[in-house]
């Protein structure tokens, strides 16, 4: 079955807009895990618009709680660009992956892959810096071969499909056709040794189709759950996405992102 990590930053999101504790992001961890989530995401960004680092320390402590006897589940992902404080953090707090991903000023959120004209010496730095601390890195690229053998000679051990060509693709009705350009790029990057995660505007409507992605490991969601979850609750929408990961498909489910 292909791993389901709940991106809880729009979580942060709401509670920053008020200034107070409320909404609680632990309790937002809680309640994925509760639901049977296993794997957690976060992207502090600079300003700390919504994931703060404080956060981030929370969250490494309640996992690291709740891990069992192999010390594998439940995972935490740690996304973001590579800047000193941001590394300075990973380091510090040893999650299980870390998704390296470009950052433009300005941006409301992530916009395309790493292109594969970046400076490999400098980013192969870090993934081995990351690599060499015992975190699984995943490189965020466009479905395109380029990118995934780019990733590959960074020495990462993932990639991170940007999947919101596909999620575009899919509202016009050309989601088979979208899909077969990122099998190919899954299909490139197993060949090359790399496993594959995949997110960005994936939700109920589109995850059906894009489950079947041969070698998928994991998707990150985030904004369509959340927002499912403002009128299902946070813990049947989790479940909701666990049942379309595992082959079923809730009778609500929206045909487009919520």
């Amino acid at each position: 079955m292909v791993e389901l990590s709940v991106n809880v930053n729009k979580v942060a999101t709401l509670r920053n807009s008020r200034g107070g504790p409320e909404p609680s992001v632990i309790r937002a961890v809680e309640t994925c895990l509760a639901a049977g989530a296993r794997s957690i995401t976060v992207h502090p960004r600079a300003d700390e618009r919504h994931i703060r680092r404080g956060d981030v320390y929370e969250i490494a402590r309640l996992l690291e709680s709740r891990r069992g006897a192999d010390r594998r589940w439940p995972e935490f992902n740690i996304e973001g660009d590579p800047r000193p404080d941001l590394l300075e953090m990973v380091l510090d707090v040893r999650p299980s992956q870390c998704t390296l991903v470009p950052v433009v000023p300005g941006e409301i959120t992530s916009q395309a892959g790493w292109p594969p004209s970046t400076d490999p010496k400098w980013l192969g730095a870090v993934v081995a810096q990351l690599k060499a601390a015992g975190i699984r890195v995943s490189v965020f690229v466009d479905p395109d071969e380029e990118a995934i053998r780019w990733a590959a000679g960074l020495g990462a051990d993932r990639v991170e499909l940007y999947t919101e060509p596909y999620a575009r693709a899919f509202e016009r009705g050309e989601g088979e056709q979208s899909l077969a350009r990122y099998a190919a790029a899954s299909t490139a990057a197993h060949s090359l040794g790399l496993g594959v995660n995949a997110g960005h505007d994936l939700d109920l409507g589109n995850l059906p189709l894009f489950r079947s992605l041969p070698y998928l490991a994991e998707v990150s969601i985030g904004h369509a759950l959340i927002s499912h979850a403002l009128f299902v609750g946070l813990e049947r929408a989790v479940r909701d996405y666990l049942a379309v990961l595992g082959g079923a498909r809730p009778a609500d489910a929206p045909a487009r992102a919520v």
